[in-house]
């Protein structure tokens, strides 16, 4: 297992330049839905909107801390499900909770609040908690990340594409209600296509390594979704905010964590491999879940 923090995924500057046009892409796509109101309607429901941040920000992180305590994985995938969990909400989750009957708004709500917050919370957490963890405090040391930089990163693939989003939809709301549906489909299209062309071209390096990182992923992904439901359930949420909660908090935006390794870690196999995985897997779990919940009573 000592290789893995050692494998490096091959991934050119044309392709990390790519990756983050489809990861802003997506982020417009998600945009066409966000009104100014969206981020007002925090104000109007906070207990939910405050749990559902809380639990993305500060509860995953630090259940994702005591994960690695728990197994003391390689440094490498230790920093990928810390980075992982750093992350805002995957794209994916607005779609998802709809479909699971959760509460819609909510969930446009916090992805609004939440690629905002991002610029300071994913940063923080990547170097708060790796740092706590003495191997991967020294992974941390030896690429000298800087904050500054890594929230220009996540500014530039969240905050600019969802500013455009909502400017085209205040401007040309017909031009964006027609594009909406589309762009929905598209975004999931478009992701899995990344993960899948990132997953080919290192097809030997995720398979060598599978039987490594698959448990940590499921247990992880796993775990982050009984995280939001366990808060919504504990505050005494409605049972629509509890299943948002929970696709929130187990839906998470690993594109951006790849983006973020290939720019800052140089694609380090390990981490690489936990969020390529995680890519592949939250969809699957997400739907499941979603399924689940909606038939549910």
């Amino acid at each position: 297992m000592n290789e893995l923090d050692k494998v490096v995924l091959h991934f050119d500057q044309g392709g990390i330049f790519l990756m983050n046009i489809c990861l802003g892409f997506v982020m417009f796509g998600v945009a066409l839905q966000l009104t100014p109101r969206d981020f007002y309607l925090v104000f109007l429901q906070p207990k939910a909107a405050f749990l559902g941040l809380f639990s993305q920000f500060i509860a995953l992180p630090f259940v994702t801390f005591l994960l690695v305590l728990i197994f003391q994985p390689q440094p490498s995938m230790a920093m990928g499900m810390i980075l992982v969990a750093a992350c805002p909400g995957g794209n994916i989750s607005n779609f998802l909770t709809s479909f699971a009957r959760g509460n819609a708004a909510l969930s446009v709500s916090m992805t609004a609040v939440a690629s905002l917050l991002a610029v300071l919370m994913t940063p923080l957490n990547i170097t708060l908690w790796g740092s706590l963890y003495p191997p991967t405090s020294d992974l941390l040391t030896s690429v000298h990340i800087s904050f500054v930089e890594m929230a220009e990163i996540v500014a530039l693939i969240l905050i600019a594409p969802m500013t455009l989003g909502m400017l085209l939809r205040h401007y040309q709301p017909e031009l964006a209600a027609s594009m909406q549906s589309y762009m929905q489909y598209a975004s999931i299209l478009i992701f899995g296509a990344f993960v899948a062309i990132a997953f080919c071209v290192n097809f030997d390096l995720f398979i060598a390594h599978v039987h490594v990182v698959l448990l940590i992923v499921l247990v992880h992904n796993g775990a982050a979704i009984l995280t939001g439901l366990g808060i919504g359930k504990l505050f005494y949420l409605s049972f629509a905010d509890q299943k948002t909660l929970a696709i929130e908090t187990g839906i998470q935006n690993s594109g951006l964590g790849l983006g973020l390794i290939f720019a800052f870690f140089n694609g380090l196999g390990g981490m690489a491999i936990v969020a390529g995985w995680w890519g592949i897997w939250h969809i699957l779990s997400g739907l499941s879940v979603a399924y689940y919940f909606r038939k549910k009573q």
